[in-house]
């Protein structure tokens, strides 16, 4: 009895197998593949190897990286190339299932696995308008610094500088980058650049009250009202509530 059971066990995995090796977009597919790959359909083998799965390898058959973005993978041009894809040639490891995958069923195609952009060589790290279109806001539009000054690589938002925090804008200072930080320089800033200062004023007005270290405005002044000095501002910016 025990036999003869093992055996009808037996049957029927071999039976599976074969079923699964004849016809495993029914038996084993988790989904339909993307309308682009759909000629692939029978073609199991084009993309996975046997017992070990997707083979990045068999990807980059069809999908050449030196060509993503500029041919198709019948080596056409591609009108209107897509530079933004040109990073690809520059990825520290070729494996395209570290952020792709296919098949529409639990997983869609286009549902990224959250790209790393440790992925890239360092050089590239840093080259964000190459794949990222720039924002149109009023400040963004004069910035021409990186982006990296002010966000991060794991999120957009929020940025990791706050300008509030040294100088807050109004309507008499507004975000005109280029007012404080001449020649794109953000890493220093002159408040000279309007008509009311010059270094004479300044030093005038400041020694009056024994004032002599006036060079960093910002650190005392942190908005253009005169009364809104470091007196009534905390170390980060924010402004001290009076006591009652």
């Amino acid at each position: 009895m025990k036999s003869t059971l093992l055996k009808v066990i037996l049957v029927n995995l071999l039976a599976l197998l074969a079923l699964a090796l004849v016809y495993p977009q029914l038996m084993v597919s988790p989904g339909p593949l993307i309308p682009e790959h759909s000629a692939l359909t029978q073609e199991c083998f084009a993309c996975h190897t046997l017992f070990q799965g997707s083979d990045p390898a068999k990807c980059r058959d069809c999908h050449r990286p030196d060509t993503i973005g500029r041919l198709t993978t019948q080596g056409a041009p591609i009108p209107d190339a897509d530079q933004r894809v040109a990073f690809h040639q520059e990825l520290r490891e070729q494996d395209c299932l570290a952020c792709h995958s296919d098949h529409q069923g639990v997983r869609p195609y286009h549902a990224e696995r959250g790209f790393s952009h440790a992925l890239l060589v360092p050089a590239r790290q840093r080259q964000c308008s190459s794949c990222h279109q720039p924002p149109k806001d009023t400040l963004h539009r004069q910035l021409k610094g990186e982006c990296t000054s002010c966000h991060s690589q794991q999120a957009w938002r929020p940025a990791t500088f706050d300008h509030a925090r040294y100088f807050r804008f109004d309507r008499h200072h507004p975000d005109n980058c280029e007012s404080c930080h001449q020649e794109s320089d953000y890493q220093r800033y002159t408040c000279y650049g309007c008509h009311e200062h010059t270094p004479a004023r300044i030093r005038a007005k400041h020694s009056e009250e024994g004032i002599r270290d006036f060079e960093d405005c910002a650190r005392c002044h942190r908005s253009g009202d005169d009364d809104e000095i470091v007196g009534e501002w905390g170390e980060r910016g924010h402004r001290r509530e009076h006591d009652d």
